[in-house]
């Protein structure tokens, strides 16, 4: 599905530890495609915690780890985490985690939320990894792939694993163009995938509304204001899924721009030598950093340095769109204060209500662009035209020096829209 297929990982004990190194068992294909290589350093993102064993198997979990490339492309890794018994080999007590568990335990410490089923006495479960990595961003696709190729491990099912990853290797996902497509792996299944009606429109299914409810209106366009202007900005959250659905939604907000920095949803902390190894070294958590933006997203709060200043969106779009952010999220608000109210609408569902907040922004985008083209530099001297966009020209026309987007991320965007050869759309009539 555009990209390599998936590896399995397991655990290899360090000596003297309860946490292991994660080790690749199998991988398909087993050669690097040309235009596709196998990112280095995944068994760190597929257990950004470490690998450790436990002394209960605990149930499956899912989530999706984004991995960016030197060229700025996003690779989709999803990982589905189950345990197994481990083997006589890895069967080394993480003495400080029980010790953890017990004095939790004894002081009324947070009671698990996740059912787990203890193991004989003696017995510790090592977690075991399937990774799917991918160009496209299915999430659902995904997790129903390695769920049913889990089933099959799990169950004994009479279906060849060989011909269920072959024929996921094998299946060919259109890009974009709005047009469903069913797929089988040939275990029975039947999916259904919706693609984009364009690759450049990025997917959010429900994740921008997920970003309201668990961040509010200010925090959110803190958020995106520091993401315009390429500020550092670090998710906190106790499920990796939320971290990855909180990076798709702000990267959904800023579209048509496109977030230029590395994007990491899931953070791994393993040792110092791994963190030297890790694919992306510019965001791995060496120490406190002074200039990070904080979002907590269990919590609900943003926490921004005092060395950091996150310019607001210009007036009145900044009123402007906080009011109508309002109105989407509660419609009810304007009618709570009335006598007489008339019988309340029925609310929008988190997915048309995740359409709506990204038609804000869309619209918010249109009036900050406006004009955009009397702000370009064309460089001449060069065998094609070189198109800069000139910050300053662009902060007088909004009456001052304001930094509201970053000029270094507008600049990719301005581009293809050069004069005289502009790409045909919407956004070259609203200049």
């Amino acid at each position: 599905e555009g990209g390599p297929g998936g590896p399995t990982l397991g655990p290899r004990p360090r000596q003297g530890s309860g946490e292991g190194q994660g080790q690749i068992l199998q991988r398909f294909p087993e050669k690097d495609w040309e235009d596709n290589p196998f990112p280095q350093g995944i068994e760190l993102f597929c257990q950004p915690s470490g690998w450790q064993l436990c002394p209960e198997r605990n149930p499956p979990t899912f989530f999706v780890a984004v991995l960016t490339d030197i060229n700025s492309e996003r690779h989709y890794c999803a990982c589905l985490t189950f345990w197994e018994p481990a083997e006589p080999t890895q069967e080394v007590v993480c003495t400080e985690d029980t010790t953890e568990r017990e004095e939790e335990a004894d002081e009324g410490g947070p009671v698990r939320l996740s059912p787990v089923t203890p193991g004989p006495p003696g017995q510790l479960f090592a977690p075991k990894t399937l990774v799917l990595v991918s160009r496209l961003d299915h999430a659902e696709v995904f997790r129903n792939s390695l769920g049913l190729i889990y089933t099959i491990h799990v169950e004994g099912l009479n279906v060849g694993l060989e011909n269920v990853i072959g024929n996921l290797l094998t299946c060919i996902i259109p890009l974009a163009g709005g047009s469903q497509r069913t797929i089988s792996l040939g275990a029975g299944d039947r999916q259904v995938i919706q693609t984009p009606l364009a690759d450049s429109l990025p997917i959010s299914r429900c994740s921008v509304a997920l970003l309201f409810r668990q961040l509010g209106i200010t925090n959110v366009l803190s958020l995106f204001c520091a993401a315009l202007t390429e500020h550092k900005v670090l998710f906190l959250s106790r499920s990796y899924q939320r971290l990855s659905d909180a990076c798709r939604g702000l990267l959904a907000l800023l579209f048509p721009l496109r977030y230029r920095p590395v994007a990491s949803p899931c953070l791994s902390v393993p040792g110092p030598a791994d963190r030297l190894r890790a694919p992306d070294r510019s965001l791995a958590p060496f120490g406190p950093q002074l200039d990070v933006i904080v979002a907590d997203l269990d919590g609900g709060t943003v926490t921004v340095p005092e060395c950091v200043h996150i310019p607001p969106l210009p007036e009145p779009l900044q009123s402007q769109t906080h009011s109508v952010l309002s109105m989407v999220l509660d419609p009810e608000l304007e009618l709570a204060d009335l006598a007489f109210p008339p019988p309340s609408a029925n609310a929008s569902s988190l997915k048309m209500q995740d359409k709506e907040l990204r038609a804000v922004f869309l619209r918010l985008f249109a009036q900050l662009l406006q004009g955009y083209r009397w702000c370009l530099h064309m460089v001449r001297i060069h065998p094609e035209p070189v198109i800069r966009f000139h910050k300053v020209g662009r902060g007088r026309g909004r009456g001052g020096g304001r930094r509201e987007v970053s000029a270094e991320g507008l600049t990719p965007w301005c581009a293809p829209r050069q004069p005289s050869w502009a790409s045909e759309g919407w956004w070259r009539m609203t200049s």
